[in-house]
């Protein structure tokens, strides 16, 4: 990213404009980017007869002027790419990325899961930011993102303090952290307790937590996933079984991304969620029977939903 150009002369292009996509998206075309989505067709036709894409925040309905297309093409010249897609369409979208990146691009990788910079990296033969993201927001219809909470971020590597400037005056709370593997490693574990057992039961948080046994499963889950880390060198702090279990207190009526995805007949992220759990303990030799179990159940409801 060329730092000594002005903030409304930076480009920076959102690969994978969904709820993520459009609300970090839009934060930063009101402070002055331009930021160009590429998404789906239906949004970049609301986007065309809304004059731009309409964030819901804090009571107030902001019109950001933003471009759009469906095609990749339109990230040439960025200065920066916010890569928002599924962690199962990392490969495919840094293939399509790939050939209008100019040398100077920075890419960071908005995604959950752990592996997906090593992915994107490896595709585009450059360095790719990691970037742990803590937000809920849902697409209120085409060309519509609704904040529902937080929407803070934690990178680091080179370049992150002018990242972390930059988004931090755009309204967008960032830190920059020794090592974000720690803290992506955290938020994995996190959603392995949570977001299957919200996608099996058709429940949000609240609701589960509420269940005799729920908070005491949810603390096996994560135990497992910890030990996974611990083994592969990574020291993961306590406060990761608090955070498990104040999610659904601080947050009652969220429902799991998993589970928004089932709903909506879409496949799920749980390979790279428990699935990656699974797949690592498998290599190491420890067993996770209960990640294991949760993987399978909603791979099943995924084949369910596609069938109907």
């Amino acid at each position: 990213m060329r730092p000594e150009l002005k903030d409304m002369e930076l480009k920076i292009a959102v690969m994978g404009a969904g709820a993520v996509g459009c609300y970090y998206g839009a934060m930063l075309a009101l402070a002055g980017y331009q930021v160009v989505l590429v998404g789906r067709e239906a949004l970049v036709e609301a986007v065309s007869q809304n004059d731009g894409l309409i964030l819901e925040k804090e009571g107030r309905r902001l019109v950001a002027t933003v471009e759009a297309s469906s095609n990749p093409s339109a990230i040439e010249g960025a200065d920066m790419v916010l890569v928002c897609v599924k962690s199962s369409d990392t490969e495919h979208a840094g293939e399509e990325i790939a050939p209008y990146l100019d040398p100077s691009c920075l890419v960071l990788s908005f995604q959950n899961g752990i592996s997906n910079a090593k992915t994107l990296s490896n595709i585009l033969g450059r360095p790719v930011l990691p970037v742990v993201v803590y937000v809920a927001s849902r697409m209120n219809g085409a060309g519509v993102v609704r904040h529902e909470g937080r929407g803070d971020l934690e990178l680091s590597g080179h370049g992150a303090a002018d990242i972390a400037e930059r988004f931090n005056a755009a309204g967008i709370e960032t830190v920059v952290s020794a090592d974000v593997m720690v803290s992506l490693w955290a938020k994995l574990v996190v959603n392995c307790a949570i977001n299957p057992l919200s996608a099996i039961t058709s429940l949000p948080y609240g609701k589960i937590a509420a269940q005799e046994g729920m908070t005491e499963l949810m603390d096996d889950i994560a135990r497992e996933a910890v030990s996974v880390a611990q083994t592969e060198g990574i020291s993961l702090p306590d406060s990761v079984f608090e955070t498990v279990r104040t999610i659904p207190v601080s947050m009652p009526g969220q429902y799991s991304s998993t589970a928004q995805d089932l709903m909506r007949g879409k496949a799920t992220e749980i390979d790279f969620l428990n699935g990656e759990i699974v797949r690592r303990a498998s290599r190491l030799d420890i067993p996770v029977p209960i990640n294991r179990t949760l993987t399978l159940l909603v791979k099943s409801l995924e084949a369910r939903e596609a069938d109907n």
